[in-house]
């Protein structure tokens, strides 16, 4: 990027943080459909993109046999993979909208029917087979709203 011709206006007033409540986080959330899953690979932290679908309060996403998320789900025993996923809608001029940031266990999907579903739900945005779905179920999520005023507004 050049800055000499980057001529975006960005506001100079100050932003207020409000944090949300996880009922109007997750509403956000699934305003959406794109977010970032972050897990561990070889004891580090990895994020990819994905896109994703709201079911029953879970978030649901589609990944292929060969994902690293896949494989490490497949090995791990207990309630699933500790993952935390965010995604947000951030105005790149001014800077104000919000941020959620959900923690939990993802597990792969395994049930047919259930996974026929996910899959007629959640397009994949990739040129990639898409074959599997996994549920991630929110066990804390925080969200935060940005605003110029401090009012909450219109998100």
């Amino acid at each position: 990027m050049n800055h000499d011709t980057d001529h975006r206006h960005i506001t100079a007033e100050p932003r207020r943080r409000i944090e949300l409540g996880s009922v109007e986080a997750l509403r956000l959330l699934g305003s959406v459909s794109l977010g970032r899953i972050v897990f561990t690979q070889h004891a580090l932290p990895t994020v990819r993109p994905v896109n994703h679908a709201l079911d029953g309060g879970d978030i649901v996403i589609r990944t292929h046999e060969a994902a690293a998320l896949t494989m490490h789900a497949r090995q791990t025993e207990g309630p699933g993979v500790v993952v935390a996923y965010e995604a947000d809608d951030i105005d790149p001029d001014t800077h104000l909208g919000w941020s959620v940031v959900v923690t939990g266990y993802a597990r792969l999907v395994t049930e047919p029917g259930e996974l026929a579903r996910y899959q007629g739900m959640l397009r994949p945005w990739v040129d990639q087979s898409m074959d599997q779905a996994m549920r991630i179920h929110p066990d804390l999520v925080t969200g935060v709203l940005l605003t110029a005023d401090g009012r909450p507004g219109e998100v």
